[in-house]
């Protein structure tokens, strides 16, 4: 999830739909950065790059860091990187990774998907003493979150709609996500955000497993998380990527993910990243 287009008229975002009718094996790989603001300000910058079709593979490569006030409750600087196949048009992910630090302290995960399973190759740290293990069997039949909106991408891009559903385990918690289609928007312009018209998908998130083990913090974490993403080819010939997100959050209230800038499809260092959010 991170992407910026340059500004696209409507008519634009029409003859784009038009030429993809079913998913174009030419999808060109995509760079997207994002500015995820709360209460006014920014909170949260994500670069993304997103290579959906390629001989039949797909990749996400991502960066996100907290910016501004959002580190003083704790700062996060991280890369993650997500691969995998189509197979029948499904996502069938091969390989995930996050690597990164939380407040200070180092978080690496990497998952490997022999046989189509997820298997945890690393973890770090080993075990998080807050929160509940997601049993083997929960982590059957899930994928990882990148892989999850590259399905979502196709679907949008196959049928124009946004319906479906994917169970996602990131190694720590199973989540039960589901899409469904609302309408057609026009997203008005603020700042250098890309605007138009978009395809409005409500999703909703539901965690079953993977709970802390407090259980004021383990009620809060059932409860379903409901969300809105506008999804529209930032440029003509692209595919359909979130152009505006609203999402929930507990330290900021509704935040808000706008799709400040496409480009060239290459990721800067986390050291370049560093320095362009600050």
């Amino acid at each position: 999830m991170s992407m910026r287009a340059r500004s696209a008229s409507s008519v634009a975002f029409v003859l784009a739909l038009a030429a993809l009718p079913a998913w174009s094996a030419k999808a060109e790989p995509i760079r997207a950065v994002y500015s995820v603001r709360g209460g006014g300000l920014q909170v949260m910058r994500v670069e993304a790059v997103l290579d959906l079709d390629t001989a039949g593979r797909y990749s996400i490569r991502a960066l996100w860091r907290t910016t501004g006030v959002a580190r003083l409750f704790g700062g996060a600087d991280f890369s993650g990187s997500a691969e995998g196949r189509w197979a029948g048009g499904a996502a069938r992910p091969v390989r995930y990774a996050v690597d990164g630090s939380w407040r200070g302290e180092p978080r690496r995960t990497v998952l490997e998907y022999p046989s189509g399973q997820p298997v945890m190759r690393i973890r770090l740290p080993e075990s998080d003493p807050e929160r509940e293990p997601v049993p083997e069997a929960l982590r059957r039949g899930t994928m990882d979150q990148f892989s999850a909106i590259a399905q979502l991408t196709r679907v949008i891009a196959e049928t124009g709609r946004c319906d479906g559903r994917a169970s996602v385990f990131d190694g720590t918690r199973r989540v039960e996500m589901q899409a469904r289609t609302v309408g057609r928007d026009r997203i008005f312009p603020w700042s250098t955000a890309w605007h138009g018209e978009a395809l409005r998908c409500a999703f909703t998130g539901r965690q079953t497993a993977g709970f802390r083990r407090d259980a004021s913090d383990a009620e809060r974490e059932r409860e379903p998380k409901e969300g809105i993403a506008w999804m529209a080819p930032p440029r003509p010939g692209d595919v359909p990527i979130p152009v505006r997100l609203e999402v929930p959050s507990r330290l900021f209230g509704a935040l808000t993910i706008y799709l400040m800038e496409v480009g060239p499809a290459a990721l800067p260092s986390r050291q370049a990243a560093n320095s362009a959010a600050n």
